[in-house]
């Protein structure tokens, strides 16, 4: 059986299941191509991202199963997914990503609501008389 990789992405509310194995660079998310999942050309620049960066874009399939959150953090999960798992499959790889920063989770989320406010920083307005 051929070597293949799971890895986990996560990004605001996000999680992407990446499944990674050699190939001719066919990308899958949730049994879609990931070009019609992610229209948008930044969406699908941020998901090849790690392939490209270390020139790989074409020996590698991914499969991805993705779920929670917006596009964006979706496309963001899927992005360390992929970088996490060509790290696990060959560790040369692994300085040019981390170089690139493609193997940091992003913390940022959002931040909660507080008491006595409308979000978490607006707060009701002000009137004077």
């Amino acid at each position: 059986m051929e070597k293949q990789l799971i890895k986990v992405g996560r990004r605001k509310e996000a999680v992407a299941r990446v499944v990674i194995r050699k190939g001719t660079g066919q990308i899958t998310v949730n049994d879609k191509p990931f070009a019609t999942y992610f229209p948008i050309l930044y969406l699908q620049h941020q998901v090849t991202l790690p392939l490209k960066t270390i020139e790989a874009a074409d020996q590698f399939d991914v499969v991805v199963n993705v779920q929670g959150g917006g596009k964006k953090g979706q496309a963001e999960a899927v992005k360390l997914g992929i970088a996490r798992a060509l790290c696990e499959l060959n560790p040369d790889y692994r300085p040019v990503l981390k170089k690139a920063g493609l193997l940091t989770r992003d913390p940022r989320a959002v931040e909660r609501k507080k008491p006595g406010r409308k979000k978490a920083r607006r707060s009701f307005q002000f009137s004077k008389r």
